[in-house]
């Protein structure tokens, strides 16, 4: 079993726009996918980054289709907050989330795992999204973003992924500044970093070369 932990430098960056995309075209390949989003937060009813997941997953695999949007999370929270803060009752339990993780793994070929916020989003006090990645030991995908002053940001992230020795790709979500992100930020892109994608121009090739055949 494959899986896979779609980050990014922060809020509305695309995660969630990345993640449905990796599930079609993962299963175009014939890979059964399935999808867990541990924690979400700003949930009033149902959460919605995890409906919309279930919703692209449930198209292609059988295994899923029984299941509702709560079945792929661990832990929803109303305020829209990192989660330490929105789990106003401190009933975060990192073995909950891992335990969740485990069994949604035994329902597909490839498990898409989507964090919350960025890398140093406080889960617990002393435990961040960075660490929960580091404790499910799986590949990760930092999605990044095309406006202006991205570069810092993503450099920033880059950094802290390689000093905690996490396997990792990167990629673009080209939807802010789409006519001045040639000129602004991908010339330093492609000098420092030959291996950085974009989304929708380079999935199916990150897909091609990155996941093994079933």
């Amino acid at each position: 079993m494959q899986s896979l932990f779609i980050t990014a430098t922060g809020t509305n960056v695309g995660k969630t726009h990345t993640t449905i995309k990796l599930i079609e075209a993962l299963a175009s390949k014939g890979f059964r996918v399935g999808v867990f989003k541990p924690i979400e937060t700003g949930v009033t009813d149902e959460p919605l980054d995890a409906s919309l997941l279930l919703s692209a997953c449930q198209k292609t695999n059988p295994h899923f289709r029984h299941l509702l949007p709560k079945d792929i999370t661990a832990y929803t929270f109303a305020l829209p907050a990192a989660p330490f803060c929105a789990d106003t009752q401190k009933s975060i339990k990192i073995e909950h989330i891992i335990d969740k993780y485990h069994t949604l793994c035994r329902l597909c070929d490839i498990l898409l795992v989507e964090g919350a916020g960025g890398l140093f989003v406080p889960i617990l006090k002393d435990f961040m999204m960075i660490d929960l990645i580091k404790k499910l030991t799986i590949k990760t995908l930092l999605v990044t973003p095309s406006r202006l002053g991205c570069i810092n940001d993503t450099l920033l992230c880059l950094e802290a992924l390689k000093s905690h020795h996490i396997d990792f790709d990167w990629c673009v979500n080209l939807y802010e500044d789409r006519e001045t992100f040639a000129k602004v930020s991908k010339p330093y892109y492609d000098a420092m970093h030959k291996h950085w994608w974009q989304v929708g121009s380079s999935l199916d090739v990150y897909v091609e070369n990155n996941f093994v055949s079933i």
